[in-house]
């Protein structure tokens, strides 16, 4: 075990040491994660896992590491994984102070996208070393995952003292380290569940449609499109924004609203949403009129 910040830290200015490593939670992020820091040569000791498909995973991709209960995982480790979900964090956190659980130098590394090192506080005051690694990838839990961390961005929040060793980290399971303020870590998380799954969302939903229009194969015409939709606003911003509700066809946008919402009025109110949503944005950077986003405005506010 390591006991003082300094005696951290020092290791990792030249080669990073290999660390007894315990992950509370074996989901899709701690079974890859823990996976990954097995790779880069840290010894996963023990693991804890609740349900079968969480045991399943477990064995899978951490083969040879025992499944222990939570207070064996956490015992004597170096690092202790907390990847939990985001509304059991705080009671974990709180609940591993509580029962001295996690000793003094002990790292102590959540990879959750919504808080950063200050939901870890009741432990960083017992001693511990927080650290905060996100990684910003759509996992499955699989040994695919793996190779999907090569490169991935991984949200990096940690004390300043800490933040070579989240760094070194990162780089060992193969991402990219992104630095992210404490202050910030709410508002980055947002923006990263609005796109991601929000882009599931809509991918799913246009596959729906396209398939109650009779077409056979809904893919062969959103793929191209969405992809070449992606590519677009990732290189030109809003200048790539076209359609309806862009070019001011109001009517065209009513049929659209009386459709969708014939088929289900949660569809019907999210492309109203959307369509608000879209003309703001048009609106502001001059690829709408003023008159046709007045008429627009009126179809989607008569719509409700």
């Amino acid at each position: 075990m390591v006991n003082t910040v300094a005696e951290s830290l020092e290791p990792w200015t030249e080669q990073p040491p290999r660390l007894d490593i315990g992950v509370v939670g074996t989901g899709r992020a701690g079974s890859v994660l823990g996976a990954a820091l097995m790779r880069a040569g840290h010894n996963v000791v023990a693991c804890s896992a609740v349900s079968d498909i969480s045991r399943l995973r477990a064995e899978s991709l951490l083969p040879g590491v025992p499944i222990k209960s939570v207070a064996e995982t956490v015992k004597d480790r170096d690092l202790v994984l907390l990847t939990v979900p985001d509304d059991v964090l705080p009671g974990l956190v709180e609940g591993f102070a509580g029962t001295n659980a996690i000793g003094p130098g002990t790292f102590v590394v959540h990879a959750s996208g919504r808080f950063g090192v200050e939901i870890l506080k009741p432990l960083t005051d017992a001693g511990c070393l927080p650290l905060a690694l996100h990684p910003v990838m759509t996992l499955t839990g699989t040994s695919i995952d793996i190779n999907r961390l090569s490169g991935c961005p991984f949200g990096v929040t940690a004390p300043d003292a800490l933040r070579p060793v989240a760094e070194a980290l990162v780089v060992e399971m193969g991402g990219e380290p992104i630095w992210v303020e404490e202050q910030h870590r709410g508002l980055y998380h947002a923006a990263l569940s609005f796109g991601a799954n929000g882009l599931m969302t809509l991918v799913n939903q246009t596959m729906d449609l396209l398939a109650q229009a009779q077409i056979q194969d809904p893919a062969a015409l959103a793929v191209p499109l969405l992809g070449a939709s992606l590519d677009n606003a990732v290189r030109n911003g809003d200048q790539a924004l076209t359609g309806p509700v862009v070019r001011g066809d109001a009517n065209t946008v009513s049929s659209h609203l009386a459709l969708l919402g014939g088929i289900s009025p949660a569809v019907g109110d999210a492309y109203r949403s959307l369509a608000r949503l879209t003309a703001e944005r048009a609106l502001e950077s001059g690829l709408l009129r003023t008159d046709d986003a007045a008429r627009l405005i009126d179809v989607l506010g008569s719509a409700e």
